[in-house]
């Protein structure tokens, strides 16, 4: 029998003190869109997201993310998956179709550095009023309405201070990612890795952090946009709303073109993304850098996220 695979990255789900401030940076100055409110909760997507949401956002005494959501490939893997977890010991957690807003049933887990996922397939698609839908009928809502206004969520990259090597094996071992590229310290140990199920670079990112507030972090989510145009642009809008951000600048590892903001409602750090590459190849090599070639694997030109470091927050279990 075949293993259950991941299909995609789905959303964040992210707890605020600040509920006001967040919304008015993710809505007005990104430009994501909401597609409802219930009981607290604010579901948003980019204008090109096609499921329910790409991050939820709720207020709480302290920002932190409660979980990251991954969509299966079929339905059936999402008990196959809690199957296989179960087999190796892992405490899994039934959620019940519903329990997130437009989300199926679902299942919870803790990778072993502490970052808790979730599992599921079905989601609801909802229709968007007419006044916000795009007259592409491949296409979610208008594009350019307001703000920054990137296309779709990207990835998310993680933070963890020990199971560096155990997280590896779980990721690549247990929920099928693939290894695309990654950095080797001095002894040979992989203290950062770029993995992906889909053609994407990665669809997470997975960095060993010695020493932490919390062992498991989240270092940023990012939504991608279409060009480096784009990125420009956002960083004129950032200025003028008087928000501080780090960039533009290009990766050595995925190629791409970056640009780091802070919500200054929960304090999650934003990654404005584009450009990169695509794999293809069936026989993909992972790509190893040494420590030697760090700094042009973070920054192969730009503003340097090393040197401008903002503190991260907690990806707790719930």
């Amino acid at each position: 029998m075949s293993k259950p695979e991941l299909a995609k990255l789905g959303y964040v789900a992210l707890v605020t003190p600040d509920i006001e401030k967040s919304l008015w940076f993710f809505k007005e100055v990104i430009g994501l869109e909401e597609t409802e409110e219930v009981d607290g909760v604010h579901y948003l997507r980019a204008w090109g997201d096609f499921g329910h949401h790409s991050l939820s956002i709720e207020k709480g005494e302290s920002g932190y993310v409660k979980h990251v959501g991954w969509r299966t490939k079929n339905p059936k893997d999402v008990l196959a998956f809690k199957t296989a977890l179960e087999h190796e010991g892992v405490k899994v957690q039934h959620v019940e179709a519903g329990t997130t807003r437009g989300i199926g049933e679902a299942i919870r887990f803790q990778l072993p550095s502490g970052h808790s996922f979730e599992l599921y397939y079905d989601v609801d698609k909802p229709e968007v009023a007419e006044h916000r839908r795009s007259v592409l009928k491949n296409q979610t809502y208008k594009s350019w309405a307001k703000g920054v206004s990137p296309r779709r969520f990207d990835h998310v990259n993680i933070h963890a201070s020990e199971n560096i090597k155990e997280t590896y094996n779980f990721l690549l071992e247990q929920l099928g990612f693939k290894m695309r590229e990654y950095l080797v310290d001095d002894d040979g140990n992989t203290i950062a890795g770029w993995m992906s199920v889909t053609p994407l670079v990665h669809d997470v990112a997975f960095i060993a952090k010695p020493s932490l507030p919390t062992k498991a972090r989240l270092h940023h989510l990012s939504y991608w946009s279409d060009d480096t145009q784009d990125i420009l642009r956002a960083a004129d809008i950032l200025k003028e709303n008087g928000i501080q951000f780090i960039g533009p600048g290009k990766h050595g590892v995925s190629q791409a073109i970056y640009l780091y903001v802070m919500d200054p409602g929960s304090g999650a750090r934003v990654e404005l993304f584009t450009g990169g590459y695509l794999i293809f190849e069936p026989d993909w090599e992972p790509i190893e850098w040494t420590m030697e070639e760090r700094s042009l694997s973070n920054t192969y030109w730009g503003d340097s996220v090393q040197d401008k470091e903002l503190n991260n927050i907690t990806i707790e279990a719930k």
